[in-house]
């Protein structure tokens, strides 16, 4: 009878070490109430505030659940993952640019990935403890949003994979950057 016992301590005790620096994580300010603001600063320059229930009005359930709460969209049920078109993709919120579709490729996780970000210093990183180990969490740095995770399995020339949540991203399509204040990106595409 003790032997049974024993190993119910061995395998809880592994789950609260592994899960452990996980919950605390996630229970260490990341969770939002309704007081809460967020005060972005937008690509063009002006700077926002907006409530947690303005951006529960602003956003759809899924790009509020991704970009506020840190959450995951359905792999292959998305909108983005299969998305061809020339352009850009931008922040949901403060519209600075992230990503182009130049960097854009089919990784077969059902989620839109990159090799790179368009612009390095809209984008920042930081460790992600969870169920299965360390990850690198991405995060857009003047909207604050969560947008997904990076990895080491990409191709070349960066041997990484960012892996996006198409709700974190709008995309501006080719034909309306420079309409949209993007016109320096243009060079992308010649």
């Amino acid at each position: 009878m003790k032997k049974p016992m024993l190993w119910i301590t061995v395998i809880v005790g592994v789950c609260i070490i592994a899960l452990g620096p996980w919950a605390m994580n996630r229970l260490s300010g990341q969770s939002t109430t309704a007081d809460q603001a967020l005060t972005i600063q937008t690509f063009n320059g002006e700077e926002v505030t907006y409530t947690q229930q303005q951006l529960k009005e602003k956003l759809s359930p899924i790009q509020y659940k991704v970009t506020q709460e840190d959450g995951t969209e359905k792999a292959f049920d998305n909108k983005y993952w299969d998305h061809k078109e020339e352009g850009i993709y931008v922040d949901l919120l403060s519209r600075e640019p992230l990503f182009s579709s130049t960097d854009k490729y089919k990784s077969g996780t059902g989620w839109p990935s990159f090799t790179k970000p368009l612009e390095a210093d809209n984008i920042v990183t930081k460790d992600d403890p969870g169920i299965l180990g360390m990850r690198t969490e991405v995060r857009s740095k003047a909207g604050q949003a969560h947008l997904g995770h990076v990895f080491e399995d990409g191709p070349e020339p960066t041997g990484l994979r960012y892996c996006m949540n198409s709700a974190a991203l709008d995309f501006i399509p080719k034909s309306e950057m420079e309409a949209e204040g993007y016109g320096e990106y243009m060079d992308l595409f010649e």
